[in-house]
């Protein structure tokens, strides 16, 4: 059926499929093809991940997905009820040199030109007003649990932890506040194409392809301080010396200015991996999913003392000079 769409809508007929990354995508003619459903995803959104996607591939950046025209012209295609829409990349053979802070610098340099106005994926300025919604959703489901008794070991772990971490969002938020009240913004803190969640597979695989589904206009701090919890969580041992070099090869292109490194640490205060693995389990049917929810929810209570500890020492660690404000009862 994919390549079905491929063929009638597009006149391109696929050689192969091949998985490469999260999907499966077809090559045809040196170039790779791939398939996205779109059929939930606004108008106004999929126009503005369009201008994003041309802006940063005429701006040289050759990873970047492209949207591809139909035979009629349009975009957009509708097979079977279902809106789809075709991005394409060039077949290359990938860096294996990679310096992920380096290019993350010079993706977010692109991104800082781009003149189309972004409306609805714009999270500038946002944070705050993110975090306390999805609080009050938690809060409720909460609320919700404390008058009957715990069905599930996952409820009573959750019961317990709530007040906590409800605890360190409002840290979060408050420290978002005082960081818009006592830093001046620099032309370094611009708002630019980030990513909804940066991490190192992202850009990982022999394509290293740069999917604009992906992307958000934001503060170039949410993917830098996305990518050290991405990799606290994956090896908080070898952290340290992982986090220096990567954030050294981003401040050789974009030295990151006090604003930015408040927001980064603000960021790295709100426990977002709490709320997903919270929100996950109670949206989620399977057992084995709902088991292995449990299993590193309990793995982040066990280890909430070494959490704090790298709060604690977070500016000291990579080496910020100027005295940053922490939180008090860290």
């Amino acid at each position: 059926m994919p390549m079905d769409i491929l063929e009638k809508y597009f006149n391109i007929k696929a050689e192969q499929s091949m998985r490469i990354g999260r999907q499966i995508r077809y090559f045809s003619n040196g170039l790779l093809y791939t398939i996205v459903s779109v059929t939930h995803v606004q108008q106004e959104a999929l126009i503005e991940l369009y201008e994003m996607s041309e802006h940063m591939a005429k701006h040289s950046d050759k990873k970047v997905s492209r949207f591809v025209a139909g035979k009629d012209g349009k975009y957009l295609v509708t097979h079977e009820n279902e809106d789809y829409v075709v991005l394409q990349n060039p077949f290359y053979m990938a860096n294996r040199n990679r310096k992920t802070g380096r290019q993350l610098a010079r993706f977010h340099q692109r991104g800082k030109r781009l003149q189309a106005p972004i409306k609805t994926l714009n999270r500038v300025g946002e944070w705050k007003e993110y975090w306390s919604t999805r609080l009050d959703q938690m809060e409720k489901v909460w609320t919700g649990l404390i008058h009957e008794p715990p069905r599930e070991e996952f409820d009573k772990m959750f019961m317990e932890s709530f007040p906590y971490y409800l605890g360190l969002c409002e840290n979060a938020i408050q420290y978002v506040t005082d960081t818009e009240l006592d830093e001046q913004h620099q032309r370094l803190d611009y708002g630019t194409i980030c990513h909804e969640r940066f991490h190192e597979e992202l850009w990982k695989g022999e394509q290293e392809i740069r999917n604009p589904f992906d992307w958000v206009l934001d503060h170039p701090s949410r993917d830098i301080s996305e990518w050290i919890r991405d990799r606290y969580f994956k090896s908080s041992r070898t952290l340290r010396p992982d986090m220096v070099k990567f954030l050294n090869e981003y401040q050789s292109l974009s030295p990151i200015s006090p604003f930015a490194w408040r927001l980064i640490y603000a960021r790295l205060l709100f426990p977002l991996h709490y709320f997903v693995c919270v929100e996950e389990y109670y949206n989620t049917n399977s057992q084995s999913t709902k088991k292995q929810l449990e299993e590193t929810l309990a793995r982040y209570l066990r280890d909430t003392k070494d959490y704090e500890r790298f709060l604690r020492t977070f500016f000291s660690t990579v080496g910020v000079k100027k005295s940053l404000p922490l939180v008090e009862w860290l």
